[in-house]
């Protein structure tokens, strides 16, 4: 008698298109293990990345604006909810697999620095004679190295490939991981906007009147016209696109967001001392790598002790990065008992 698994597996042959990945097809793990009897290969996928360390600490871990006060602007874990949340709808409608998507959607930004792309510019020239800093080679390195104490979460092909190639060229080689990367972008172009208009940055007036005219005037309205026109353009291309005047208006609205927002004197005021902050960080546990924990340590007896200072900082969230930083370059102060 079939068990879960299997009846899942079978459902799957309906429900998930030839062009999809359907969970039995799937090229497998790094380590062999034996199947579950419940979860999908993919569905395990999700578990372990949600059961994560490198996943809880999102949470702490800047979207664009650093330390912003309130409730409501983004972390890096409510945008990889929302990405993941926009992979699924796409996936559903498309017919592909959406068990994968979710996991490659969850993992995307398991590697990202504190204090957002600032934090990652800074890891990036501090590596530069290493070949340097990406977010999306790091997230890899966290699932296949990093966590659960160096042994790595053994995820499957098909949700590591989605992972390394969510930002970087070439395309995914599955349809599942085109769809994780549009959904990032269709999530950040929109969220951040958003967030900038809260904090007084930007006014819905600003935004460029092509994109307000081909994508739409509210936050969920242009969510909405992008995730519609994908579905409509379908997959037999081979590959999951947008249409020509939509593609347009989003580049237009992603130049925008850049000119705007990320190299906004304001939003930028910050960096420099991050760089401080994080430079510092890591010259000394480079100089010092019996104080970093015990997988990082064997990282730097296999790579190297600035790779190892180099995966330290960059799982770190903001607050311990600035605790961090503070419990070794700012005096305690002396209290008198």
């Amino acid at each position: 008698m079939a068990n879960i698994r299997e009846r899942r597996e079978e459902l799957e042959r309906l429900l998930v298109s030839d062009a999809g990945v359907r969970a039995a097809d799937s090229r497998g793990r790094l380590r062999p293990e034996e199947e579950d009897t419940v979860r999908t290969c993919f569905q395990r996928d999700i578990d372990r990345i949600t059961h994560s360390k490198a996943f809880r600490r999102l949470k702490q871990k800047t979207q664009v604006f650093l330390e912003p006060e309130g409730d409501h602007y983004r972390t890096r874990l409510t945008h990889t909810l929302e990405v993941t949340r926009i992979a699924r709808t796409i996936a559903r409608a498309l017919c592909l697999n959406e068990d994968l998507t979710e996991a490659i959607g969850l993992g995307h930004d398991l590697g990202h620095t504190p204090f957002g792309h600032a934090g990652e510019r800074a890891l990036n020239e501090l590596l530069r004679d290493e070949g340097g800093f990406r977010h999306y080679e790091q997230s890899l390195r966290v699932v296949d190295i990093i966590e659960k104490e160096g042994r790595g979460l053994n995820l499957t092909h098909e949700v590591r490939e989605g992972i390394l190639r969510h930002t970087c060229d070439p395309l995914s080689e599955t349809l599942e991981g085109q769809v994780v990367r549009l959904a990032d972008k269709i999530a950040y172009i929109n969220h951040d906007v958003d967030d900038a208009i809260r904090s007084g940055t930007l006014s819905g007036e600003d935004i460029p009147p092509v994109v307000r005219q081909v994508l739409g005037g509210r936050y969920s309205a242009r969510i909405n016209t992008i995730v519609e026109d994908i579905i409509s353009q379908g997959t037999g291309s081979g590959a999951v696109r947008m249409s020509p005047e939509v593609e347009a208006a989003v580049n237009v609205f992603s130049g925008f967001l850049y000119e705007r927002v990320y190299h906004n004197p304001v939003v930028k005021g910050e960096e420099r001392k991050v760089r401080g902050l994080l430079s510092g960080i890591f010259d000394y546990f480079a100089a010092n790598p019996a104080k970093m924990s015990s997988e990082y340590r064997a990282i730097a007896e296999r790579e190297g002790i600035r790779r190892a200072a180099a995966d330290y900082v960059a799982g770190m969230t903001d607050p311990y990065a600035i605790e961090i930083h503070n419990s070794i370059f700012v005096p305690m102060a002396w209290t008198v008992k």
